[in-house]
This record gives structure tokens, C-alpha cells and sequence, in this order.
């Protein structure tokens, strides 16, 4: 079989190598690769060299957003071959930590976690691909190939789980939300927002090109100001922007909840109003909060949510697709991309 292999931080390396027909363990699930999507932290592992090699390897399967057809699943799995599937990305880390232990491993206390294309294990960016049951998501199949955006849905169903748990300290009935960061991310995050029944802002640079008529397509209103934009209940930040971040935290409406979910990936210093920030926190009850990665029922929040969304919008989150031959164009960033995706087949 075929798979999309590098070496972290040595983009010359990134290639399609051929590697031996995987074996399911006992218990698991051999599943045919169809798609994977491309995202920023792929971009980061090939040319920057974030991530880490498994133990031993010279090289690793990249690919962590997956969508795969089951094609043996033993019996007492909860799996048919057939069944559309996702993989999860983390792995609890060995000891296991208390977090890790709680099957919450998005919240593992000591990282030493893995996960799959990223950090010590391979990723699903291959023809096929073995998984335990735990770790796999079942797909509505009315969701089809649409079902290559879960991983990303689920990291935006646990920012706003997250808002609505921090919010119900206190008072907190919400009527309107801003999400910054208009890409496949942002897009979701506003979807999960009009499905919650708020008045949805998205803020973006761009002005032309598919995402100011996919956020009109969704009923939410699409801004290039921050000045237009009405104080929000609460805020998913998607653009890890950092100037836009504490222009943010000056702007909210109080009892305010700001979630985080994009990185900066740049060490810069920036003079900010630190103490009007600080004062406005604290005498608006405003809370921010930091999210990454999802756990295993922000995974089937997010399917839900996707089999729920109209499949014409989010068929069109969908820009871009490159055969597996020619993968390294998935991380070259055209003016129009929303979501780019790898066809394994």
C-alpha cells in the first residue's frame, strides 16, 4: 500500500512511500483510508519540524483529520466491515495520568500523551489503517466523505463545550457570538453557534473568494472590522492572531466567555494595555479559556452536528482536493482554500 510519509522539519523528504499491508491486532479494526484533510499543524510538522518520529523510525505516516471505510472488524466490536468511520487523534499517555485515567486525555496532566500523525504514532494518511474500537468514530453514512471534517468538529464541539460549562458560573444566557478566522475551523464554529440559535459573527480579512457567502449561507453576518462587530456573549477564537487576541478581551460584553483555540506560533512581544485588560476581566466577569484537541464525546458531538448541517454548505467547505500521488500540494495555500483534502484512493 501507499502512504504519505515524512520526516519532520525536512519538507524535501515529504513523499508517497510504499509500506507492507498493515496486520489488525486482536481486537482491532482494519480500515481502507479514503480521505484526510489538511490543516495547519501538518504544514508546521513537514516544514518546521513540530512533532515527533515514533520510536525507532526514520520516518512517519502523516494525517490526523481521517475518513475511512471498515473493511474487517471482529466480532463483538460494535463494527461491521462497511461501516464509515473516523479515527481519533490522541492517545492516553502510558502511566496513565489522572486525566488520561478519566478517558479524558485532552486534558492529560503530564504530555506525555501520543497521537496519531503528530506525536510518536503513525498518522491515517495511508491506504489502510488499523484502529482499537475505542478510538473509532462512526459516521452517519448520509455524512459520506463529509466525514473527513469530524476531527476538526470535534476540537469546535469541546471550545463550545467549554464556553457553556465556564459560563454556568454564574449568569449566563447568551445571545450573540463571535468567532474570528474564517477558514474550515471558523466556519464549523459558526455553524455549531447558529445551531445553538445565537446571532453569529464571523470576523475574516478577506473579502472575496467562498467564506463572506458561506457565513451569509449560514444566516450569521460576515465582518472585516472588529468595530462592526456587536459585543459578544462569547467568543471562539480560531486565528491564534495574538494582537487580535487582547483586542478581543477589550471588546466583550460582561459575564463574557472567550474561548481559544488557534495558535500564535510566533514568540514576537507586543505592547498591549495589559492593565485595562486586567480591569475589564475582572469587573465584567469575563473568563477566557484555552482548548485543544477533543475527547471521545467531543467527537460524537461533532458527528452529530455534521450529520445535523445542511451537506450543501458543508459539501463547499470542501475546496480542494489532491490525489495521494501529489499530497505535498494539500499544504501549499491557495487564495480560495477553505479545506483541502488528500484522496487516499
Amino acid at each position: 500500500m501507499r502512504a504519505a510519509t515524512v520526516v519532520p522539519g525536512r519538507p524535501e523528504l515529504a513523499d508517497v512511500t510504499d509500506l507492507a499491508e498493515p496486520v489488525a491486532a486482536p481486537g482491532e479494526l482494519l480500515v481502507d483510508g479514503l480521505l484526510v484533510g489538511a490543516c495547519g499543524t501538518d504544514v508546521e510538522i513537514v516544514k518546521e519540524g513540530f512533532g515527533e518520529l515514533p520510536p525507532g523510525r526514520d520516518r512517519m505516516v502523516l494525517f490526523h483529520e481521517s475518513l475511512g471505510r471498515v473493511r474487517s472488524a471482529p466480532a463483538g466490536s460494535g463494527f461491521v466491515a462497511g461501516d464509515l468511520v473516523a479515527g481519533v487523534v490522541r492517545r492516553p499517555d502510558p502511566e496513565p495520568c489522572a486525566a488520561c485515567a478519566a478517558d479524558q486525555w485532552d486534558f492529560c496532566r503530564n504530555g506525555r500523551y501520543t497521537e496519531r500523525g503528530i506525536k510518536e504514532l503513525d498518522g491515517y494518511g495511508a491506504q489502510r489503517w488499523t484502529i482499537e474500537p475505542k478510538y473509532a468514530i462512526r459516521i452517519d453514512p448520509a455524512l459520506g466523505e463529509l466525514g473527513v471534517l469530524t476531527e476538526p468538529a470535534s476540537t469546535v464541539a469541546k471550545a463550545w463545550e467549554q464556553a457553556e460549562l465556564v459560563g454556568r458560573r454564574g449568569y449566563f444566557a447568551p445571545r450573540t457570538a463571535l468567532v474570528t478566522g474564517a477558514g474550515s475551523m471558523g466556519l464549523l464554529a459558526a455553524l455549531f453557534g447558529v445551531q445553538r440559535g445565537l446571532a453569529v459573527h464571523v470576523l475574516d480579512r478577506v473579502s472575496t473568494g467562498p467564506k463572506p457567502d458561506l457565513v451569509r449561507m449560514l444566516g450569521a453576518s460576515y465582518h472585516q472590522d472588529l468595530d462592526t462587530v456587536p459585543e459578544p456573549d462569547v467568543v471562539i477564537e480560531c486565528t491564534g492572531a495574538a494582537s487580535l487576541v487582547f483586542d478581543l478581551l477589550r471588546r466583550t460584553a460582561r459575564n463574557s466567555v472567550t474561548v481559544l483555540i488557534g495558535l500564535s506560533g510566533s514568540t514576537a512581544n507586543l505592547p498591549v494595555p495589559a492593565g485595562v485588560i486586567n480591569d475589564r476581566t475582572v469587573l465584567a466577569n469575563n473568563a477566557v479559556v484555552g482548548c485543544v484537541n477533543g475527547s471521545l464525546a467531543n467527537y460524537r458531538q461533532g458527528s452529530q452536528a455534521l450529520a445535523a448541517a445542511d451537506p450543501r454548505w458543508l459539501r463547499q467547505l470542501i475546496t480542494r482536493r489532491v490525489p495521494l500521488a501529489d499530497w505535498p500540494d494539500s499544504l501549499r495555500r491557495e487564495p480560495d482554500d477553505v479545506k483541502v483534502v488528500v484522496d487516499l484512493t
